[in-house]
Order: structure tokens, then sequence, then C-alpha cells
């Protein structure tokens, strides 16, 4: 439950907390978290050396089923008593690692982003990367989808909803937060409050420092709990107990919760804004006295991920759902430049944080559907790159973008348009990833083929309902 914790503590806290199940967690390689478990009486000290086999042959983008024997290595400082178990159980986050070699397992993400923070330090631009994602997801009430040969639909449902306005609820309340007017207004109109403060409550007892929950913009249960900032690998484990806490408060009120970036039509997409800063030293390395109280290091910073943010996004924007959200005209950030004020940059520097402690800038297209360790570390690559190759960003975009005349407006570049214009990004620019041997060739390649196999291809071949309203009497 801290960051302190060594192999002696977790047994100590086994026997404190009268524990009967171990539970082992580690992250597959497109960004879900899997688990299995061992009763406390075969756990023992020796594991957190010695690692646990299991058969990695099912786990998507890993082993071949020839090559399929993988080992866990429970870290200490990860574990934490589970919220949500009948029978009580500790959790441990895990490493992969190779069963003869003993090494880390290239294709794990966690071990992905442990070698970006190697990198950072070694480099000497910066000890600890900080991170602050602001995650936001959907509570629903009901979640159907089917699609066959003959038929395809999606429904779902949220007593919140404005669409439920005429229903009879026997007796509808009519308490129902307007299209994008879900920021923020008291219950009963946020009918939320009760259960984002239960999630916010349980992520206070596994160990993650909260600032906030609150309900977001949309209709429909839009909602966002907002944690503290983090060391990079921490904070991504942090994103994983978040999405497991959330999720299944939501489970224990007969309520679903998705992280789908766009799933309602006509009202906001669900982002993740991104606050990063470097420090070394206990100095926070990107305040300065250059545009918004930013030091050239910070700006250099902007410049590298900016110009690599076309291949970024297939990271940190990995679905097709993602390029829903990501639509210019709207709040979206597609503008691939940095703003001290315009929310539709992808870089913007927030204003109310003019002390040294609290500069930092966001990145602002991330969505919460990415493995946050892939979507971290490529952050920090690309921001090193620009560092390293004193990467200017060019001026700052504050005017309104859509008050720009159009010749004006077409010098901004955008974000990409599709998940296969990301991975195409993503095949052409990736050698900033493979400095320090952080990402591998293997890695880009392995996700630029699942993604485009399994997601792309899979929506390309498939009929969209609206389709059929634009269409059929062609």
């Amino acid at each position: 439950m801290g960051s302190n914790m060594t192999p002696k503590d977790v047994l100590s806290l086994i026997e404190r907390e009268k524990v009967q199940v171990v539970d082992f967690r580690f992250m597959d390689f497109p960004g879900m978290w899997q688990h299995f478990s061992i009763p406390v009486t075969v756990f023992d000290e020796s594991l957190f050396t010695d690692g646990l086999g299991f058969d990695g042959s099912s786990i998507r983008g890993w082993q071949a089923i020839n090559e399929s024997d993988m080992l866990v290595r429970p870290v200490a400082e990860s574990a934490f008593i589970d919220p949500f178990s009948a029978y009580k159980t500790l959790v441990l986050i895990c490493n992969i690692c190779d069963p003869i070699s003993g090494e880390d397992y290239t294709r794990d993400p966690r071990n992905i982003a442990r070698k970006t923070e190697k990198y950072l330090q070694a480099l000497g631009i910066a000890d600890t990367a900080f991170f602050g994602p602001e995650a936001e997801f959907f509570v629903f009430d009901d979640i159907r989808f089917d699609q066959n040969e003959h038929s395809g639909y999606y429904f779902l449902d949220s007593a919140e909803g404005r669409w439920n306005t005429g229903r009879d609820e026997g007796p509808n309340l009519g308490y129902k937060p307007r299209y994008k007017e879900g920021y923020f207004p008291v219950p009963p109109t946020d009918s939320l409050q009760d259960l984002r403060t239960e999630m916010m409550l349980h992520m206070e007892d596994i160990g993650i420092p909260v600032e906030a929950q609150h309900h977001e913009v949309a209709t429909g249960g839009q909602s966002e709990i907002d944690m503290r900032f983090g060391p990079l690998v921490t904070m991504a484990d942090n994103i994983l107990k978040y999405k497991y806490v959330v999720k299944n408060t939501a489970r224990k009120h007969n309520k679903t919760v998705t992280f789908m970036p766009k799933p309602l039509f006509a009202d906001n997409g669900s982002g993740m804004h991104v606050h990063m800063s470097f420090w070394k030293d206990g100095k926070n390395q990107f305040y300065g006295d250059g545009y918004a109280g930013l030091s050239e290091t910070a700006l250099y910073a902007i410049g590298g991920i900016l110009k690599h943010a076309p291949s970024i996004l297939a990271f940190t924007n990995p679905t097709t759902n993602s390029y829903k959200r990501l639509v210019p005209g709207y709040e979206a950030p597609v503008n691939l430049a940095y703003s001290s004020r315009n929310r539709s940059a992808a870089v913007r520097i927030p204003m109310y944080s003019a002390s040294e402690k609290a500069k930092r800038f966001e990145f602002r297209c991330p969505d919460p559907s990415c493995n946050p360790y892939l979507a971290f570390s490529a952050m920090v690559m690309a921001a090193v790159d620009g560092i390293q190759n004193k990467i200017h960003p060019g001026d700052p975009l504050d005017k309104n973008i859509y008050d720009l005349p159009p010749q004006e407006a077409a010098k901004v570049k955008k974000t990409p348009g599709s998940l296969r214009a990301a991975l195409e990004a993503l095949s052409e620019d990736h050698d900033f990833l493979l400095k320090g041997d952080v990402f591998t060739e293997d890695v880009v390649e392995t996700w630029v083929d699942y993604k485009l196999t399994n997601e792309v291809a899979a929506i390309d071949l498939r009929p969209h309902p609206w389709e059929f309203a634009m269409y059929y009497d062609a």
C-alpha cells in the first residue's frame, strides 16, 4: 500500500489482514489487466525473486504457442487489499519475465514503462517524469450490442440520459442533464454523487491519492475522478487500479462503466488529458521565464510531442472509436499546436499552474482507452527527442482557431483522422521510440499489425447502421 513496501512488509500485511488469496495482475499487450490467484498457503517470499510460471500463449499480442511459458514476478510496493472480493484478497502487480533467461519480456508494457524511466535518468535530463492523467468515463444503466451477417445495432441507456425526458418512469422526475450541460449542476440533476464518492473512497483506501470527483459535460452519466500526479510507472499502475475500482463499484450498484472515448452521438466524448513535467534534483525542469512561464526545456519537449504526435496517437488514442472524438469543429484537441488558452490545441499550458511546483503542460489528445504504460512512455520518448534535438514548437496558437482566416487555419497541422492513419504514421516515424532500447522494432511492428488486423480491418468489413440511412435507396 506504499512505495516503500518490501517483500517482508507484504508478508506482515498478509498476516495482519488475515489474507486468504493472493491475486497476481499484469497487463496484456493491447491494454487489459489480466490475473490469476493462488491460496495464501502456497505464497512465500521467494516468489518475489523466483516468480511464478504461467502459460502466455493465449494472452493477446504475446508469445507463439511453442514459446509460451512466461514468468510473473510480483512487485512488493504495488500491494493492495482488493475492496471487492468476497474473500480477503491481496493484489500484486507483476512484471513479466522470460522463464529461461529471467530477463524482462520486451512485449510487457510495464517493462517498456520501466525502461523509459531508466532511459530518462541515464540521459541526465530528469530523474522523474511526473504524470497527471484526467480519465473520463460514462456510467450507464444498460448496454446491448450485436452484429452478425444480417443485422447490427447497439443500444445504451442511462436514467440520466436527456433522451429519457419523455419516458414513462412511473413517475419520471425529470432531472436529466441537458446535452453538453452536465458540468456540473448539484444533485438531484447529478444523480451519481454518492456513487462517485464511493469510487473515490475505495481509491483512497487502496493508496491512490484523489484530488476531486465531479460530473462531466455530457448527459447520460459522464464522470471524472482526478488522481494526484505521480511518477510514470506508478501513475500507469494507478490508472489500472482506477479503472478496476470504477467498474467494480458501478457493477455493485447494477450499473456499468465504459472508458470508450465516444459512446454517445452528438455529445462530448471521454478524453484523458495528460499533464506532464520533468523533475531533476527536486527542481521542476519545465519552469522558466519563457512563454506561459515555461523553460526552454519544456518548449523543446512540446516541440517533440507536436512533431511526433501522429505516431504517438497510435498509442494514446489506440481505438477506431478514438477518432470519433478527435473531430475538427468541436472542443476536441485536433490542432497540433500549443497554447495557454486554446482548448482545441493539442498541448495546453494550464495558467492556474503559475508556481514552480505546479508548472507543467497538458497533452489533450489521449483518451482512457489507451494502455497507459505505452501511452506515457511514447510521450516521454517524444519529449526527450524534442529536448535532445532542440525542436522548437514555433509560435503558440492563442487566437480562436475558428476565427482564423482559412489560409492561416490551413497551416495548422491536424491530428490523424483515423486509427489507420495513426498506425501508418507510427510505421513511418518510430526511431525516437527505439532509443535506449525502450520500445523495440518487434513491439512497434506487433502493435501496428495487431491493431490493423484485429481492429481496423474488422470495422472496415462491417456495414454501419447509418450507411443504410444514407444509401439504402441508392
